[in-house]
């Protein structure tokens, strides 16, 4: 390799982890990082949510039923002594679980899509007012 093709690598090589570091240092990339941090809580909480209060709730409504034990247990019929579990209720409990994100979620889209109309109205508003002094 000869000297100059050496330094055309080297300058690719500065280029790329200059470039990689504008690309950390964007702020949709530290936007990405705290939504999925947040994301990880909200996670934790609505899992609580649905686990301590809601399916408990559910249960009673069903005659006590308690979702995470619903199970079917299908023996193997190839003579091992091992059998497969279908866990139907955490099934139940997942969808429930789901819908109740998909609910918090449209909640809150909702009212910022609300706020954000309401501020673009004081805005024009605002407009228009500066518009006719």
């Amino acid at each position: 390799m000869t000297k100059s093709a050496e330094v055309e690598k080297l300058k690719e090589k500065q280029s790329l982890k200059e470039e990689f570091i504008e690309f950390i240092n964007r702020g949709s990339m530290i936007d990405l990082a705290v939504g999925v941090a947040v994301g990880g809580a909200f996670t934790a909480i609505v899992n609580s949510l649905v686990n301590d209060i809601v399916m408990p709730i559910v249960g009673l409504l069903l005659g006590g039923v308690d979702f995470t034990h619903l199970a079917i247990r299908v023996p193997n019929f190839f003579g091992s002594g091992d059998e497969a579990v279908i866990a139907y209720g955490n099934f139940i409990q997942n969808v429930v679980q789901f819908f109740v994100i998909a609910c918090v979620i449209f909640a809150v889209i909702k009212a910022m899509n609300r706020l954000n109309r309401r501020r673009d109205a004081k805005k024009a508003a605002k407009e228009a007012s500066e518009k006719k002094a």
